[in-house]
This record gives C-alpha cells, structure tokens and sequence, in this order.
C-alpha cells in the first residue's frame, strides 16, 4: 500500500524577521482568539468564567491568566489566549446569551517592537500613537494600508497587531518598509 503524505498546515509569515535598527518585527506565537459579543448585563457572568474581566471603555484592554480582553465596540470583544486553552468552553460556561465565534485560524499577529516602532505603523495607520494618546494597554481597530488590524499597545515602544492571515505578507512588507523608514 502506497504512503500518502498528509498536510501540513504552515504559520502565516513561517521564517519573517525584519526590521530596522530601530525596530523589530516578528511574527507572534500561535494563539486561540475568540470574537465576543453580549449585552452588558452578562460582562459579569462572561468576566468570571473568561478569567479576564472585559473592558467596558473604549480602546482599553485587559490582561490576566494568560488571557487578553480588547475593547472593540460596547458589545464586542477580541480575546486571546497564549496558551490556546480553550476559550469557546469557557465562554459556553458562563451561562449567559453571547456570541462567541473561533476566529484561530482567521487571524494572525506581528509584534513591532522599538524606538522606532510607532513610526513604522504610523507608514501605514494614520492614527496617533503617541504614549499620551495611545498608552500601553490602549487598543482600536483600525486601517492599516488597506487592510483592517487590530492594534494593541503592549510596552512603551511595543504593539501587537492582529490582522487576517490572508493579509499578514501584505501588512508584514508595509511594516518592513516602515521600518526601514524610522531608522533613516
């Protein structure tokens, strides 16, 4: 009997690494992420059960247990969790009416990280980023070229940006490029 070569799947930007003297840009580890929505009444419940308390002001987040919260809108969330540990059935937990819906191998992220790495978004992403505007923490969904990203301030001179797979090369070469920018 003939061996049949099963498929594998392969990380969005497998191998990236670029930057500049003045920033880094590296593809972000595989991680679970959920998109949430629900009432306010039910943050609580869904708070409890998440392990991370929700956001409830705009462009905030949240961190606790391995788990991010990002504020997107007065209803809806995006959760991620490092370890990839299963957040559907902690959501399918709380006992409240939500929405949730797996969005793992939809997104992907890129971290930008350095003196320079505001500059390097800013060549694609008109928004202030500066620490008084846009502090660690802050979050927002935004454009970035053309494509939509979500955008979470991680560090004083780091960013995590979540962006589709199918834009990942596109958004990955603008930030390379923006790179190279900032350090001029």
């Amino acid at each position: 009997m003939a061996d049949f070569a099963m498929p594998q799947r392969v990380l969005p930007m497998t191998g990236f690494h670029g930057g500049s003297s003045v920033v880094r840009l590296e593809p972000a580890a595989p991680a679970g992420r959920i998109s949430l929505r629900a009432k306010a009444e039910d943050v609580s419940a869904l708070s409890g059960s998440l392990g991370v308390d929700l956001p409830t002001r705009p462009k905030t987040s949240a961190s606790a247990n391995g788990r991010t919260a990002l504020w997107l809108g007065p209803d809806e969330w995006l959760l991620i969790d490092e370890s990839e540990s299963g957040l559907m059935t902690a959501a399918a937990n709380s006992g409240v009416l939500h929405s949730a819906t797996d969005v793992s191998h939809r997104n992907t992220a890129i971290l930008i990280s350095g003196p320079g790495a505001e500059a390097a978004i800013n060549t694609g992403c008109p928004q202030d980023l500066s620490l008084s505007v846009f502090p660690v923490g802050a979050c927002s969904r935004t454009l970035f070229g053309k494509v939509e990203v979500v955008l979470l301030r991680t560090g004083e001179e780091a960013f995590r940006m979540e962006v589709w797979r199918s834009f990942s090369d596109y958004a990955f070469g603008l930030l390379s490029e923006g790179a190279k920018d900032a350090a001029l």
